[in-house]
């Protein structure tokens, strides 16, 4: 029989009865450990409570906000349910600016979760191989096959030789592709619902294209082969002008101090679901559709009103926490010089339960919130991975055609968005257009701000393993260059927004990317004055060096990346946001200002609506770091110099780790110390600026504080 299914997809296999049998023996033998989510179409598998840190006071306001019980009802002129009820999350009627239209309340109904998208906007596939390419591939299939030891437990061999069969089908019949998915799926359980996971309307096609045009995924994606070293890079001709020899001369610091809040990872849930399963066994919990397989017909743990820590934030809890920000950072009247958003509003459904719409709904709620709570100023906002349907999927502009542009209609809708809040000059709009939602602002003061969309080196983006060794194979950081290029000629300093971190433990992005990224850091140095991250939902940092690291001291630190704490409490993390004070001059930062609310406390306020989540402040960077800093300034910058010297304090009093490691939690109560190896492990993470770095220097698994 599986000889037969074998005959049936290989299309060489009628011509040759002989390597039809050499086929059938390396299928036999495939690898039985791929990953689920692109194993389906290779067919790589068989059946088979840490105590706050204490600050005096908040230099802006109130030590502490405690916002209504009651949810705001004025924020929305129209709602489909009783807003003023507990019982249950407010369904707003939301009309999109962009696209002239009214969301249905069938899109975030709580008691009706979509099991597929039902209004179908599948990927286009990819196109049909001539009869010559098929005869090439043929042919390089064989040697590959043939120039390979007996299989034995090589499973590298074995992945290869499966890849090349699944690649020939996904070229030559590309309409099939989901369906081998599928099939392949069913048949080795990789799957409860294969036809929902891996059908057209879900992963289906996106994983036909990469498999179609991919050529290192045994090795980066499945690992089951060998991870080759990062490709050594050639920067001859990458950069317009070397680094100056003599550094510019630095700006004069204006004395004048700029605010700036950082917000990141709201992931706000319409459809989450008062009173659901708070605790549920996999997936996203406080929906309907997920319980605890210990208790399916009795909830253990019923969703709070504002949120709990395996969920992502209700429309309540996003409502307090911009009601809080005005208050705590004393804005109110004057607002913030600027937003920064580094990404994802989306919150984390499965794909089969996401559709543009969803994605789109998100997006004009969210920008919408942020324009009518925030007061004036700015939101410079990048696309995070969840801020895409698929989730985590784009594609780069080198595969051509209708393939090249399958996800421009979020890049427009955004773009069209940020212009209607006012946030953005025509030339960035058309950028963000252009650049998978990136672009470049020059504001009047002499600051640009350069976005980046990093999926383009994020390694859930399927479309990043074709073309793997070429660092930017989708233009992005060719566009980075350019803009600082343009920027350091103008005499301008830069800030670079992104979503997915570049550094840290290296488990998030691609190595050849991050590792030009470093080297573009390097040659614009001088220009750079900020950089922020978000992704992760941790208060974390990385540190870039001069010469890629080689020397890591306080004489070589060149510049810092932020990564801003999430407003979702998921995972096991408590609910937060950051307010930069800038120099109006130099745009170096001067101190970094947290605020926390605790989840944990969330439950008790089911019972009234007097009292809603109290967000406090957390800490001052610079108190907190800075006491054993000698040398510095209350108006000198929290520069990489500043902050080398606090991992050198790190090193010499352990306790500050113990206290980064709590606040990287946003101090949850459900944070585990770090202790012995973790200690070693975290100062190296935060002098690790790339993937490369991280993996030579650093002792892995002690990245995250969420299990």
């Amino acid at each position: 029989m599986l000889l037969e299914a074998f005959n049936l997809l290989d299309p060489l296999a009628h011509a040759s009865q002989s390597v039809g049998i050499l086929l059938f023996r390396l299928t036999m033998r495939f690898s039985l450990k791929a990953a689920v989510a692109i194993a389906p179409l290779v067919g790589l598998a068989a059946s088979q409570a840490t105590p706050a840190v204490a600050n005096a006071s908040n230099p802006f306001g109130p030590t502490a906000f405690t916002a209504p019980g009651a949810f705001p009802t004025s924020l929305y002129k129209h709602y489909f349910n009783n807003p003023t009820a507990t019982s249950a999350q407010v369904q707003p009627v939301i009309t999109d600016p962009v696209e002239h239209k009214t969301y249905n309340k069938d899109l975030t109904d709580p008691a009706h979760i979509p099991k597929n998208n039902t209004s179908p906007d599948p990927h286009p596939l990819p196109p049909k191989a001539s009869s010559s390419l098929l005869l090439q591939h043929a042919i390089d299939q064989i040697i590959s096959i043939s120039t390979n030891p007996v299989f034995g437990t090589d499973t590298c061999t074995r992945c290869q030789a499966g890849l090349e069969v699944a690649k020939f089908l996904a070229m030559a019949a590309p309409e099939e592709g989901p369906k081998l998915a599928v099939a392949i799926c069913d048949h080795f359980k990789f799957n409860s619902d294969c036809a929902t996971q891996f059908g057209i309307l879900d992963l289906g096609s996106v994983v036909t294209q990469v498999v179609a045009n991919a050529d290192m995924l045994c090795q980066n994606f499945l690992n089951l082969c060998p991870i080759p070293p990062v490709s050594p890079l050639n920067l001859t001709t990458w950069f317009a002008k070397p680094k100056p020899a003599t550094p510019p001369a630095p700006r004069k610091p204006s004395g004048k101090r700029l605010k700036i809040l950082h917000l990141s990872d709201l992931h706000i849930d319409p459809r989450y679901a008062t009173g659901a399963e708070a605790n549920c066994t996999s997936g996203l919990c406080c929906r309907e559709n997920n319980h605890n397989t210990q208790s399916p017909n009795a909830t253990l743990s019923p969703a709070p009103r504002f949120g709990a820590y395996l969920c992502d934030s209700p429309f309540s809890l996003v409502a307090a926490a911009l009601q809080a920000v005005p208050v705590l950072t004393g804005t109110q009247k004057t607002g913030f010089d600027f937003t920064v958003y580094t990404g994802d509003l989306v919150s984390h459904d499965p794909d089969n339960q996401l559709s543009r719409d969803y994605i789109t709904y998100t997006e004009t709620v969210v920008y919408d919130l942020f324009k009518r709570t925030l007061g004036s100023g700015p939101v410079y906002a990048v696309l995070g991975n969840h801020d895409s349907y698929n989730q985590a999927q784009d594609a780069p502009h080198t595969l051509g055609g209708a393939l090249a542009d399958q996800f421009s209609w979020n890049y427009d809708h955004l773009a069209s968005l940020w212009q209607h809040e006012g946030w953005l000059p025509n030339a960035a709009v058309q950028l963000a257009r252009a650049h998978y939602s990136a672009y470049m602002v020059q504001r009047k003061d002499g600051l640009r701000i350069i976005t980046l969309n990093t999926d383009m080196w994020y390694k859930a983006n399927y479309f990043n393993y074709i073309n793997m060794s070429h660092p930017d194979n989708s233009g992005m950081l060719r566009f980075l260059t350019d803009e600082l290029q343009a920027a350091e000629d103008a005499g301008d300093r830069a800030w670079i927004l992104g979503h997915v971190l570049s550094g840290w433990d290296g488990t998030n992005p691609l190595g050849n990317p991050t590792n030009l990224f470093y080297q573009i850091v390097d040659r614009f140095s001088h220009t750079i004055t900020g950089i922020m991250w978000g992704h992760t939902h941790e208060d974390q940092l990385s540190i870039f060096y001069a010469n890629n690291a080689t020397s890591i001291s306080e004489q070589t630190a060149q510049n810092i990346a932020w990564i801003g704490p999430s407003v979702t409490p998921l995972t096991n993390l408590n609910s937060g946001f950051r307010v930069y004070e800038v120099d109006s001059n130099t745009f170096e930062i001067l101190d970094a200002h947290t605020w926390r609310s605790d989840v944990n406390s969330f439950p008790s306020l089911n019972s009234q609506i007097e009292f809603g989540p109290t967000y406090s402040f957390e800490y001052s960077t610079r108190a907190t770091y800075g006491a054993n800093i000698t040398g510095w300034g209350p108006n000198d910058p929290l520069n990489a110099t500043w902050w080398h010297k606090v991992t050198e304090q790190m090193e010499l009093d352990n306790s500050l780790v113990t206290t980064f490691n709590t606040l990287q939690g946003k101090t949850s109560v459900r944070t585990k110390p770090c202790l012995g190896d973790c200690i070693t492990a975290k100062i190296c993470y935060i002098r690790s600026g790339s993937v490369p770095i991280a993996k030579q220097n650093c002792i892995p698994n002690f990245g995250s504080v969420q299990s």
